[in-house]
């Protein structure tokens, strides 16, 4: 009987065995049919047109771009703009914002495809053709308001694009402004600072 038992209990196990080896086949081979392979449109032939038009910091920029392309790595892997930081990429820390139609928006979030005939603003687009600093960068240049940097494009362009919508703002509604945007660092109060400075410096002209 025992032995009986313990023939019964490895056949068990190796067909328990075998069928989690077959689940585990069948569902490597179903992804591998749904990721992406370079030179395959995602789209039926004809249906989707890959190279786009794009008015990024005033100029107009001819781009191949995917189906499924989000704006951040059109920005950063085709254009060069690399100011644009990708963070968390999944719209929470910020450090992918740009102004589109002078609104502040996660590109990191945003198909490259939908924001064609809309004008977009990168950290890059701030500064002046001379090299001249705008107000705002100025300002955190002035207060050294950011430690490792890697969020401040974020911050600057959510910043310009809440000024456009109120240009004389109290510390807290500043703050309120930004809160969308997050620092690794956490020396938010270094950061408002700057900020204060460069919107001082802005309404100054």
């Amino acid at each position: 009987m025992a032995d009986f038992e313990t023939t019964e209990s490895t056949s068990n196990r190796i067909t328990r065995r075998t069928f989690i080896k077959g689940v585990i086949a069948a569902g490597a081979v179903s992804w591998a049919g749904y990721m992406y392979k370079p030179g395959i449109a995602w789209a039926s032939s004809g249906s989707f047109e890959r190279l786009i038009t794009l008015s990024v910091n005033g100029q107009e920029r001819h781009v191949d771009v995917m189906q499924q392309e989000t704006l951040a790595m059109t920005l950063r892997n085709k254009l060069g703009l690399t100011g644009t930081k990708i963070g968390c990429d999944r719209a929470e820390c910020g450090a992918c914002t740009v102004l589109i139609d002078d609104v502040p928006q996660y590109s990191c979030s945003i198909l490259t495809h939908s924001v064609r005939g809309k004008e977009i603003v990168t950290i890059e687009g701030l500064t002046g053709a001379d090299g001249t600093l705008h107000p705002l960068q100025q300002g955190v240049l002035d207060e050294q308001g950011f430690q490792c940097g890697y969020c401040a494009p974020g911050f600057l362009m959510a910043a310009v694009g809440f000024l456009k919508t109120n240009p004389s703002p109290t510390r807290q509604e500043l703050a309120h402004g930004i809160s969308g945007n997050l620092c690794r660092c956490q020396d938010y109060e270094k950061i408002l600072d700057a900020l204060m400075r460069g919107a001082q410096y802005l309404r100054k002209g």
